[in-house]
């Protein structure tokens, strides 16, 4: 019982941290890793079943689609390696694109040490395996040991690593955004011998097209997802493999947040709808509803969980069968390209990103995430050692002896299991003697309300309190606020409302307003100015602030002074450290009393939040006075 209570706790920390498309990303991630297990002992197994002969014919039936003289015709293995899998790359693009425009990424100063401890996990572990295989076509295998296996990492550290490891989670990822375009890139050009003009030039004007589609602001995902299909086939027909096509393809379609504007047309057209329920009206809603959510993430939506639940296993299932039966497993085990794969996956990527990490950090070139320690990054670092779905891929690519490709695969096989388990061990460790335990974001609020200094709405000793950090320019604020009316109204008196400012870099005005906002507060008005900021999002230049000014009746001189007093600006800036010391990443971000809010924010989620937190409280209250 005790052990279910824990995972729920962690399971319920994990969620909320981060932004809803990136926590499932995770969910998918680590119950895929489940599968993968399966797939890959349900191969070895049938591979070493008396049946073994059914698992070759089935990967070596070949399978046509034509249309007239126009057709293609592969192997099943070839159509899982080459044709499934691009769309695995395509979605890995996907995410990439994503998380450069609107996700961890934005923020370029977060990339340098994941990027230093990268280059690292992708150098040294090549070396190793050279090292061990330094010529002849064992030498070709270099290429084995650089990839890791996103969905395994994520899964095995949800079973091994710390009891909260979300900031540890964005680190590894951003790592292995990296590690999956060169991995990609070596597939492409390494291991690619001949190419034809022809096809190659209609794969990259497909590639073309696809940017052009985003500088055209081509919203339906048909036009994208044909002209992907183009540059599949013409990649194949190039002699390059098409696991490139489905990278650059992803990395091209074009990922942006909803804007204001989208969001009030979309808005108006429900509304319209739901005052006259026309099937016209319906479908210009479906549309516009349809506009707010970029292509890439509807993509991604579509493609993430038969990629991560269908894809990725039916090729581990197509790709971990090896017959290990008379001798051939004690023959591998002598084989230096197994030792080399293993050395390479486990040993490299280890003190690679480990010592890239700490090298970036003690040279003073970037810093770890909140939370992370050292020993965090070292047991990630082992765990990343797990390169599965990549390896297997570039061993079907790098060898053409069977023998050689038996000995890699069983190295592969063989690098899960150690760099799993050095991986549990080196997490227990730093928690045991570093105190490294959770790799986490703060969640209590840092320092608490200070009715002295906080803007609070409402009674300052109410029942309950709502905090939210706030940006004026941010549109999810401006919604956000409305919720936050409509639970004032639900709890009347027994609410109170304080707002702390966190101006995001991505948005060049609002510093200066939440500024206006302190200034109005020197006049008593905060609240009429506050209000007035979310309604003219758009318009925060100096000369707007000193219109809205006048208009609710302040003194203009005094309030255009206190613009330029940095006293006032001191006051936003110490929100926004007690927004990092809070945990508060990004707007709006709301704390139930001390206590981080995570996942939805809708009045109807927020209201239960709060019940539950004044609930929680009474109890507490009542327990110290029965003592």
């Amino acid at each position: 019982m005790g052990n279910e209570q824990t995972r729920g706790r962690r399971d319920a920390d994990l969620t909320g941290q981060l932004g809803t498309t990136l926590r499932h990303f995770m969910h998918l991630e680590s119950t895929s890793a489940g599968l993968l297990v399966i797939a890959s002992l349900l191969a070895l197994a049938w591979a070493n079943s008396p049946w073994s002969h059914g698992y070759e014919h089935l990967w070596e039936t070949v399978l046509s689609i034509r249309l007239g003289d126009i057709g293609l015709s592969m192997s099943l293995h070839h159509w899982v390696n080459d044709g499934l899998m691009v769309i695995f790359f395509f979605v890995v693009g996907l995410e990439v694109r994503r998380e450069l425009a609107v996700g961890e990424l934005t923020d370029r100063s977060r990339m340098v040490v994941p990027l230093i401890a990268g280059a690292g996990g992708l150098i040294l572990p090549a070396l190793i395996y050279l090292l061990l295989n330094p010529s002849g076509e064992a030498a070709r295998g270099w290429g084995i040991v650089i990839g890791t296996d996103t969905a395994f990492l994520l899964g095995m550290l949800a079973l091994v690593g710390p009891a909260v490891s979300t900031q540890l989670r964005i680190f590894l990822l951003t790592l292995t955004v990296i590690d999956d375009i060169v991995a990609v890139s070596v597939i492409g050009v390494a291991y690619t011998d001949h190419l034809s003009i022809g096809p190659l030039v209609v794969a990259a004007l497909a590639l073309a097209g696809i940017f052009a589609l985003d500088k055209a602001k081509v919203w339906r995902a048909w036009p994208y997802v044909l002209l992907v299909l183009v540059a599949w086939v013409a990649t194949l027909g190039a002699g390059l493999h098409a696991s490139i096509a489905g990278m650059l393809a992803g990395l091209l379609v074009p990922a942006a947040e909803p804007t204001r504007a989208q969001m009030e047309v979309a808005t108006s057209r429900f509304r319209a709808f739901r005052q006259s329920p026309l099937p016209t009206l319906q479908r210009e809603t479906r549309d516009e509803l349809t506009r707010t959510i970029s292509v890439n993430e509807r993509l991604q939506e579509t493609l993430h969980v038969p990629t991560s639940y269908l894809i990725v296993p039916v090729f581990a299932l197509a790709n971990a069968g090896v017959d290990l039966r008379d001798g051939v497993l004690g023959e591998a085990l002598r084989s230096p390209v197994t030792w080399g794969v293993i050395a390479g996956l486990v040993l490299g990527k280890t003190l690679g990103i480990g010592f890239g990490a700490l090298a970036a950090t003690r040279l003073g070139l970037g810093r770890l995430p909140q939370g992370v320690g050292g020993g965090h990054v070292l047991g990630g670092a082992a765990l990343s050692g797990i390169g599965f779905t990549v390896a297997l891929l570039i061993i079907t690519l790098a060898f053409d002896s069977e023998t050689l490709q038996r000995d890699a695969i069983v190295g592969v096989l063989l690098a899960v299991v150690i760099a799993s388990a050095l991986g549990w061990l080196i997490f227990q460790l730093s928690a045991r003697f570093l105190g490294q335990r959770d790799a986490a974001l703060p969640k209590l609020l840092s320092p608490p309300v200070d009715p002295s200094r906080d803007h609070i709405y409402g009674d300052a000793s109410a029942e309950v309190t709502l905090v939210e950090y706030l940006d004026y320019e941010c549109p999810f604020c401006a919604r956000a606020t409305g919720t936050a009316n409509e639970v004032r109204d639900y709890f009347g008196p027994r609410i109170r409302y304080v707002v702390r400012h966190l101006p995001l870099p991505q948005h060049p005005h609002a510093e200066l307003a939440a500024v206006a906002a302190e200034a109005a507060g020197r006049q008593g008005r905060f609240w009429e100015m506050h209000k007035h900021l979310f309604a003219h999002q758009n318009e925060l230049e100096h000369q707007d602030l000193a219109g809205y000014a006048a208009v609710l009746g302040l003194d203009v001189e005094q309030f255009l002074r206190d613009l330029e007093d940095p006293v006032l600006a001191e006051h936003v800036r110490e929100d926004m450290a007690s927004a990092d010391a809070s945990g508060a990443r990004g707007t709006p971000t709301f704390f139930v009393g001390a206590h981080r809010h995570e996942g939805r924010y809708d009045a109807r989620t927020l209201i239960a939040a709060l019940e539950r937190s004044a609930t929680g409280e009474t109890a507490r209250l009542g327990v110290r006075s029965r003592r």
